[in-house]
């Protein structure tokens, strides 16, 4: 195997956000571009010489070839071993299980999650780290740092690895191992949760659900789990094959994106339960019939009711929610008289936290949720783990939610995201926010009052490492909660993120729709920040 060193020059763009880094795929497809990034990668890499490392992605378009340089490349910087999902498919928690159960140095993860597919979509790379959690932030600078001086890169020159059959091959010194993409993550699913008892239930003629995989990576682990293992019908997995253009649609599992889903669970002959996951699979949407489980009450009900689970029946360290997630995981907390911590937005701050032992449940806003079995969060994951519910509860999911809420109030809650923005506005709307922050304490806006008005910031209890600028929080005098914050997932333009909440404890006035309780503080959050005039906006471009 003859090994090349090949002159280039840096890209001035490739700082990771807080999912790696995500281009268009026009972007990726440049000279060099990605071969710059992935040798940045393993120049930082603590371990590299000899290292074991895994590797997969969400089969989107540009994965197939990506993945052979990614391979190349691992192999002239003296990689030792590479664990490669058949297919050259592997989904995010999937990667995570694989490095936690090899003790491997990292991972690489060849996604940009939910956003779209296709030669006109979006690509990715995500670095993970030898806990199986995403990079943290000094890697990820570390990382940016180099592309920035970056004078060569090395790869190998060979012929490309057949990846469609498991089994071991060689590029050089370095050896491959094709692995079965499902089967040691289905395992883990079957030490956590009552099979059982989740057979039962999908085997009962009284009991009906649909799985949305969105043409994407959760397809295969659907299927094998839901269906083959569990014995659901034939057909309860939808969209269950990936394709690198996701059929179309972006992948990413919210009322807007998976309408039809949604549009089925409320049609005439709704099925009890349904669920979707994302593009690389570690998100999650959870349906009742005729009723939508919004992800903040989600990981609450998760954790007030994981005794049942047998995984979770030794109880809970402790919880985690990112900032912009409602707070109706803290009431669960304190119920339970454990601790509750608050986190950025961004998986990698949990990271530390279920590394330390303090957490065992987590969950953000954005259609994540997780626990201590994994470092990334799990869409898959939480589907199973509502359906343990289920059957131990034998109640419909609505009637779960609506006891949740008599039991700890409601906190009505909803996003609203402006996407493809002018960056430059966005920014701009966002420091003059956080430029009036003095004054925005005690100022009145008709029968509202600002009673508190901060930009969030956080020092992590294990290494102390602090996060600031993190998203601007108005708290009302009444209870009501607004946050600002700037997303980093978009490739185009700049996405504004709005984050309405507002407490509801009498149960007589917690079934209103969501929109409608929060309809005047959504009009107080435009008064206040301008965001129509300044952003030229009449409307969000997503409401979840």
């Amino acid at each position: 195997m003859r090994i090349r060193e090949i002159e280039t020059t840096p890209y001035e763009d490739q700082r990771p956000g807080t999912s790696g880094l995500r281009k268009r795929v026009a972007t990726f497809a440049q000279p060099r571009y990605l071969e710059n990034f992935i040798q940045s990668v393993l120049d930082v890499l603590p371990e590299r010489d000899g290292a074991t490392l895994v590797l997969g992605g969400d089969g989107r378009y540009h994965n197939d070839h990506a993945i052979q340089v990614v391979l190349k490349m691992a192999a002239a910087n003296g990689v030792g071993r590479v664990l490669v999902g058949r297919g050259g498919l592997l989904s995010t928690p999937a990667t995570s299980c694989l490095i936690r159960r090899h003790s491997a140095d990292g991972g690489i993860v060849l996604s940009a999650s939910h956003n779209p597919g296709g030669p006109h979509g979006d690509f990715g790379v995500k670095v993970n780290g030898p806990n199986g959690g995403p990079a943290p932030e000094r890697l990820t600078e570390a990382i940016y740092a180099r592309s920035r001086a970056i004078t060569s890169y090395r790869i190998a020159e060979a012929q490309d690895v057949a990846l469609d059959r498991t089994g071991e091959a060689r590029l050089g010194k370095m050896a491959i191992e094709v692995v079965d993409p499902v089967a040691e993550y289905a395992a883990l699913m079957e030490r956590l949760f009552d099979f059982d008892a989740i057979a039962g239930l999908l085997r009962s003629t009284s009991f009906r659900m649909r799985f949305d995989a969105m043409h994407a990576v959760t397809g295969p682990y659907a299927l094998e789990i839901l269906e083959r293992r569990l014995g659901a019908p034939p057909g309860t997995v939808v969209n269950g094959t990936p394709l690198p253009d996701f059929g179309g649609e972006a992948p990413d599992p919210n009322r807007v994106h998976a309408r039809a889903l949604v549009a089925h669970l409320y049609g005439p002959q709704a099925p009890d339960f349904g669920a979707a996951c994302d593009g690389d699979g570690d998100r999650n949407m959870i349906l009742g019939r005729c009723f939508f489980v919004s992800p903040s009450d989600s990981v609450a009900l998760l954790a007030a009711n994981a005794h049942l689970v047998p995984g979770y029946r030794a109880g809970l360290a402790g919880v985690a929610r990112s900032m912009p997630t409602s707070r109706a995981l803290d009431r669960v907390a304190e119920r339970l008289g454990i601790r509750c911590y608050e986190t950025p937005t961004g998986w990698k701050h949990f990271g530390n936290l279920l590394d330390a032992g303090l957490i065992t449940l987590c969950g953000e806003e954005s259609f994540g949720t997780g626990s201590s079995h994994l470092r990334e969060k799990d869409g898959l994951w939480a589907v199973l783990f509502w359906l343990n519910l289920l059957a131990a509860r034998c109640e419909p999911v609505a009637q779960i939610v609506r006891a949740h809420w008599r039991t700890f109030g409601r906190h009505y809650y909803s996003r609203h995201d402006y996407e493809g923005v002018e960056p430059q506005a966005a920014r701009r709307l966002t420091e003059d926010l956080r430029a009036r922050l003095g004054d925005l304490r005690g100022a009145r806006f008709g029968e509202d009052v600002v009673r508190e008005a901060d930009d969030f910031s956080y020092t992590d209890p294990v290494d102390h490492t602090t996060a600031s600028g993190q998203g601007i929080r108005l708290f009302l005098a009444d209870g009501a909660r607004v946050v600002y914050r700037l997303s980093g997932t978009g490739t185009e333009g700049a996405t504004l993120r709005v984050y309405l909440e507002r407490f509801e404890p009498e149960p007589s006035r917690q079934d209103a729709d969501a929109q409608e309780a929060l309809a005047d503080l959504a009009r107080l959050a435009d008064e206040i920040a301008g965001i129509r005039a300044r952003l030229g906006r009449e409307a969000p471009s997503v409401v979840t």
